[in-house]
């Protein structure tokens, strides 16, 4: 069901899925999951078979990254309120999901929102760890790859979520997204239902503890018997959390501690700390050099950076495993400091529009295939009548495929440019035709 309305001052609205076999007769876990593209539906869809196979209600409120976190968090709590009082949810078994911008925004309600309990966040390290209250634990359960570069941040969270006692689990994902196979999605799900049994929210079912173990166990194996003794290893430790309620795990233990000592296991954990070290350092020097050269207009720089991109594709190219997703990471984390950067510098009262169009052209550069940033640049630089910036960006985004030809003749701020021979001549050399006759002088 979409777009129900929730009377209240903001006009919340939520997308919501009962199971197949619902019925009012018992109490129901829910899962609230977050889209923040106004995707509520599509976020729903993609959990519907874990949902059946586990039994729990989902619901998508209405959230947008356009409005403030107070908005969105007051509607979220709105929705909430509403279906706990039409629908049998069950106490202690309210829970959150999201990727991406979804995923922290989901980290972030059992922080603001008393009855949520639990978080599954794909793609996205926690918000804001300051936030986080020892005397109002939650679950939380990160979904990533290797290749995401908040991996490195999620296993920090993951050791500051132990110290301070939350109920934690950090599962890999060889995706190249945000969003894991629906597998994972289900296994999420499951993990909240085994916390529940071992919090004696709902009774014990010997048979499904031990036929999510069994599953767990063969994972592992295939892990050590593919070479990801890493993964192996780091899973072996997810399930001590995910079990230690339930059965003795001292055979576990002792295949991890086996594990540790394997000689091949210690080099290649030795190679991943090299290359977590050596990114720490990496990301420093591109924090300071994007500010130095966003605030200082430095567009000769530009070269630079598209050095440091071919840098960075030799990594991903080579044959050393840990420093190909150490360059995944690091293109990964370039562009979400470009896209924050330009955030920032949109947020201004004064915007600097060269700050701005730098910022444009780096992202260019970073992700050479997302033709939004060239629109942008073509734009800018056209409303700057800097023609000659915008004619180039044109012909490299028309160079790598674009074809939207009707985008481009509505661009913003380039009725001046749009009429000149020049324009047409490049749309008409890539697109077969242009829109305005080329009338030379």
């Amino acid at each position: 069901m979409d777009s129900i309305a929730v009377q209240d001052s903001l006009s919340s609205a939520y997308s919501l899925y009962l199971p197949r076999d619902f019925t009012t007769d018992k109490k129901w876990p829910l899962l609230l999951i977050f889209d923040m593209e106004g995707r509520e539906r599509q976020a729903v869809s993609i959990f519907v078979g874990p949902a059946e196979e586990e039994g729990y209600i989902l619901a998508a409120p209405k959230v947008k990254d356009t409005v403030s976190l107070t908005t969105n968090m007051i509607m979220t709590n709105n929705v909430l309120e509403e279906i706990v009082n039409i629908l049998p949810i069950q106490a202690g078994r309210v829970y959150t999901a999201g990727a991406s911008a979804g995923g922290r925004f989901a980290g972030l309600v059992p922080i603001f929102i008393k009855g949520v309990n639990g978080a599954i966040s794909m793609g996205a390290s926690l918000t804001n760890t300051d936030l986080l209250n020892v005397r109002r634990p939650f679950h939380f359960i990160g979904m990533v790859s290797k290749n995401d570069f908040n991996y490195t941040t999620m296993l920090d969270d993951e050791k500051l979520l132990d110290r301070y006692k939350f109920p934690n689990q950090v599962l890999l994902h060889d995706q190249n997204s945000a969003w894991p196979d629906v597998a994972f999605l289900q296994k999420g799900l499951q993990l909240f239902t085994l916390a529940a049994m071992g919090r004696k929210l709902i009774p014990k079912d010997s048979m499904y503890v031990e036929n999510a173990f069994n599953e767990d166990l063969s994972k592992v194996n295939l892990l050590k018997n593919s070479g990801e003794l890493i993964w192996a290893e780091q899973y072996m430790g997810e399930m001590m959390s995910m079990y230690g309620a339930h059965k003795n795990l001292d055979s576990l233990r002792e295949v991890q501690k086996e594990l540790r000592r394997d000689k091949q296991f210690r080099a290649m954990r030795r190679a991943e700390n090299a290359a977590f070290s050596k990114e720490i350092l990496m990301k420093e020097n591109y924090q300071y050099d994007m500010e130095e050269d966003m605030f200082a207009h430095n567009f000769k720089n530009l070269g630079w950076w598209n050095y440091q991109m071919d840098e960075l594709d030799k990594l991903i190219n080579g044959s050393n495993i840990h420093e190909q997703e150490m360059g995944y990471r690091l293109v990964g984390f370039l562009n979400a400091l470009a896209e924050d950067n330009i955030a920032l510098v949109k947020s201004g009262q004064m915007i600097d529009e060269d700050a701005l169009a730098f910022l444009y052209m780096l992202k260019t550069i970073l992700d050479p295939d997302d033709f939004e940033f060239y629109l942008k640049t073509v734009s800018l630089s056209a409303k700057n009548e800097d023609f000659g910036t915008a004619l180039f960006y044109l012909e490299e985004a028309l160079k790598r495929g674009f074809k939207d030809k009707d985008k481009l003749y509505n661009l913003q701020d380039t009725a001046l440019l749009r009429i000149t021979p020049e324009f047409n001549k490049v749309v008409e050399k890539y697109l077969e035709d242009s829109r305005y006759e080329i009338i030379e002088q």
